[in-house]
């Protein structure tokens, strides 16, 4: 990595890396992502199971896993797993969740974002590891791409002073999964609660959210969250916008296209401006980051060869290990990501109320106590 200044990209590392893990799930994230990661720094997946055997059975044979369970419930029921990596839609998380506490056999559980269909569900998940003793991670990938950590570490060594204004302003088409058909999601759920999560990690929780929605042109099926934009307000004056767009414009129309996602900090002493890789082509592009504080001649421009997809997948697992290591509790915990899964439904509500959302509105609601 070449720079003028010392960033932190690099997530910490276990000291110990045979921890037996165990997959659930068989598709692109597993494959072309988790797995990947692990094998680069040597952590130890040894089982996987799927609803699709076949292609459980692909991906153990590209990964070099020893072992394809014929189904989740055998997988389940291996003494031998001490971490699960679960990667299944959210409609059937929460469930397999409750086997897994049901039987107490595992140390830690690496869940998919978004944990369960709602807060509620995300709330019943994370008693559930907490009443059965497990750790529970939830894969808020994007706070370990490079280029956001990078910024992280300008904000807590204070080189580009109290924040004023950021920004996150997505132009790209992601490639949506066969079950957001049935369940009507497109862009808060999926794309946004990386943004909504990585304004969390870099500034802490807000008081509340404007958020106003409308439908994507290009998706077909019924849904209301196509392209979102919203504003986080801040009790010390910051304000966070969000710019989530998936139809910009008819780039697969016939269209020449800009697709990109590019994030932006504004401090009292600097400014840092991020691109993230992922969205280009290939998705493996490393992202990117220059920056400047008052005094500067010019803007920094480290470089670094890791990227988002695979390589933010090495931080998702290892912060759980770290944890089981130590005794502590996860860097993005269950009981974390609450405020993010609170922060997405407040988003909705602000959306159909049309009105600033206060997170509380969503956390202390009777209905979810």
């Amino acid at each position: 990595m070449n720079q003028d200044h010392p960033l932190k990209i690099h997530p910490e590392l276990p000291s110990q890396r045979s921890t037996r893990i165990g997959i659930i799930g068989s598709g692109f994230i597993i494959n072309d992502c988790h797995l990947p990661a692990y094998r680069k720094v040597g952590f130890n997946p040894v089982a996987i199971a799927s609803r699709n055997s076949e292609n459980a059975e692909a991906v153990a044979a590209k990964h070099s896993i020893q072992k394809v369970h014929p189904s989740v419930n055998s997988l389940l029921e291996d003494d031998s797993i001490e971490v699960l990596d679960i990667a299944v839609p959210p409609d059937v998380q929460v469930d397999l969740i409750e086997q897994v506490c049901a039987r107490g056999r595992v140390r830690g559980i690496l869940a998919q974002k978004p944990l369960g269909m709602d807060f509620l569900q995300a709330q019943k998940a994370v008693q559930l590891c907490e009443d059965a003793g497990i750790a529970l991670a939830v894969n808020q990938n994007m706070r370990y791409d490079q280029s956001v950590r990078a910024a992280k570490t300008l904000l807590d060594t204070h080189r580009i002073g109290t924040p004023v204004m950021a920004s996150m302003d997505m132009r790209g088409i992601p490639h949506w999964m066969p079950w957001q058909t049935r369940l009507g999601w497109v862009t808060l759920r999926i794309m946004s609660i990386h943004h909504l999560d990585c304004f969390r990690y870099w500034f802490g929780d807000p008081e509340g959210i404007f958020c106003s929605v409308r439908t994507d042109p290009r998706t077909s099926f019924p849904h209301t969250d196509g392209i979102c934009n919203y504003i986080l307000e801040y009790a010390d004056g910051l304000r966070c916008v969000g710019i989530d767009d998936t139809w910009t414009g008819p780039a697969r129309e016939g269209c020449p296209g800009d697709i990109r996602i590019q994030w932006r900090i504004e401090g009292l002493k600097g400014l840092a401006m991020g691109d993230i890789g992922w969205c280009k082509d290939p998705y493996t592009s490393p992202s990117s980051i220059r920056y400047a504080s008052t005094g500067d001649a010019s803007f920094h421009t480290p470089e670094w060869q890791e990227s988002w997809f695979p390589d933010a997948f090495i931080g998702t697992m290892a912060q759980l290990l770290v944890a089981l290591e130590k005794g502590e509790e996860p860097a993005i915990s269950g009981r974390d990501n609450l405020k993010t899964m609170a922060l997405v439904e407040a988003a909705y509500l602000s959306a159909e109320s049309k009105r600033l959302v206060r997170l509380e509105e969503i956390t202390d609601h009777p209905s979810n106590k």
